[in-house]
């Protein structure tokens, strides 16, 4: 296996684990408000969803990469298409980086169908 093999086997999953911890990081803004703790939980137990979501692609594509592919760019555009264009610096901070594990996904998925054409 090479290097660039190598690269396109742990890069995509290194940065969806990424991805996934940067959206949890979005449930802290619950504790925020001064709700009583149990509502705060509650409101932090739902903003964990979209981070649950992407550590699921990422486990469900650690052995298929396509996976990986086809559920980061289906989730990049389906918040792209459900955030308000009003919020175009949304789309761009959280679809961004979901479309680019995407593609890096579909990267390893060339790079591992090619490697096994080789031998």
């Amino acid at each position: 296996m090479t290097t660039s093999d190598r690269v396109a086997l742990l890069a995509p999953r290194v940065l969806g684990l990424a991805v996934a911890g940067f959206l949890a990081l979005f449930a802290l803004d619950a504790f925020s408000d001064g709700l009583p703790l149990p509502q705060a939980i509650g409101n932090a137990a739902v903003h964990l969803i979209p981070a649950a979501i992407v550590l699921a692609v990422v486990v469900l594509a650690w052995r298929s990469p396509v996976i990986g592919a086809a559920g980061f760019l289906v989730s990049a555009a389906l918040y792209a298409w459900m955030t308000p264009r009003a919020h175009l610096d949304w789309i761009a901070v959280i679809s961004g980086p979901l479309a680019i594990v995407g593609v890096l996904y579909f990267w390893s998925w060339r790079s591992t169908a090619l490697a096994t054409r080789r031998g």
